[in-house]
């Protein structure tokens, strides 16, 4: 066996007296004798190395910097920016869709009807005069544009009770000869107004097909309680022309 070059008397271990000692927070290491010993250990350092390798991989997806690199680069910022603009957009144009926008409760009265008051209107009577529509309460009115509806008329004048008037509103002008015929004592006279520009159908916001009538079923305070988008038989406003009466 060599000795140390210093002449000390030491054996020679080749220059590990160089090497510094371990870190005093090791505690005291053990070497088993049995390679096997050590699998626990060597099965959690393999687990953590893989889930420290699936860790970078996601932060280098998403621009992050590794966990040993450093802070994340300016893609961070982009990325959120990113994300932050098209969740704006998509809650715009889910506003925006069709369709989509939240609708207002409408309270219903009897019949399941929306409840509304008639506007107040001077319409253009028979004699060119302006004639108070809510003058005419209780009523029945019957827009019919474009439409003869002469059956629908009849039928409705037919119906209405004592004290109750059938009001007929048109865009033009009604010439004699185009009125349904009527017996007298059989029900009241219709009445005919003009709307020249459609103010009552357009408030109302009631819509008809071509060749088809509209009608309202309106108290003598003005409130709407039934609404009969397309006008076709007595059935389905009899009942509420009757309340008109009972109401005086």
């Amino acid at each position: 066996m060599s000795t140390s070059a210093d002449g000390d008397g030491r054996p020679d271990n080749g220059g590990f007296d160089d090497l510094p000692d371990l870190p005093a927070d090791w505690g005291s290491i053990v070497i088993p004798d049995d390679p096997a010993e050590l699998a626990a250990e060597a099965a959690q350092v393999r687990r953590e190395l893989r889930r420290r390798a699936r860790r970078d991989a996601w932060r280098r997806r998403l621009g992050l910097a590794s966990a040993t690199t450093g802070p994340a680069p300016l893609r961070l910022a982009l990325v959120i920016m990113s994300v932050a603009i098209i969740a704006t957009l998509i809650s715009l144009f889910a506003f925006a869709w069709p369709g989509q926008r939240p609708t207002a409760t409408v309270r219903t009265s009897p019949g399941n009807q929306p409840d509304h008051t008639l506007p107040a209107l001077d319409l253009l009577g028979e004699d060119g005069g302006l004639v108070p529509l809510r003058s005419l309460l209780p009523a029945m009115i019957i827009i019919a544009d474009g439409c003869p509806c002469a059956e629908e008329l009849d039928a409705a004048r037919r119906a209405a009770p004592p004290g109750v008037n059938v009001v007929v509103v048109r865009t033009r002008q009604t010439t004699p000869g185009a009125r349904p015929a009527t017996t007298p004592g059989d029900g009241p006279a219709l009445r005919f107004l003009t709307d020249p520009a459609s103010e009552l159908r357009t408030s109302l916001h009631l819509t008809a097909p071509p060749g088809t009538a509209s009608a309202l079923v309106v108290t003598r305070s003005g409130e709407i309680i039934r609404t009969v988008p397309e006008l076709t038989t007595s059935a389905e406003y009899q009942a509420d022309l009757a309340r008109l009466s009972s109401a005086g």
